[in-house]
């Protein structure tokens, strides 16, 4: 099967997860189609954008940055994350991200269900 990009939908989410400014979301695949996971996607997030703080329960969030760089919020603190970076976030713990740089900040996004 190949799902060419003129088939994936994005959608404008505005203060996403009660963050700030607007996260473009490209769904790769629709929700439900692949299995064990809810979420399958690339996000783009502009200077000053973010995506507030929320917890994965029964669930495991993996953000893999492709492009620019963003300062996550995990119970430790903030991290620098940059190209190449992957953050795992899951039994019930919370993150949140944002782009303070001129560049934008692109990563793909996979939640896989417990």
């Amino acid at each position: 099967m190949i799902k060419k990009e003129q088939e994936m939908k994005s959608v404008v989410k505005q203060r996403m997860r009660e963050g700030t400014g607007q996260v473009v979301v490209k769904s790769l695949m629709d929700e439900g189609t692949v299995s064990h996971s809810r979420l399958f996607a690339e996000l783009v997030i502009e200077k000053g954008c973010s995506i507030g703080k929320h917890d994965h329960v029964n669930e495991t969030e993996y953000y893999w940055i492709t492009e620019g760089k963003g300062i996550v919020t995990e119970a430790d603190g903030e991290k620098v994350v940059q190209k190449g970076d992957l953050v795992i976030t899951g039994g019930g713990a919370s993150h949140a991200i944002r782009n303070d740089e001129d560049e934008t900040l692109k990563l793909m996004a996979l939640i896989i269900l417990e």
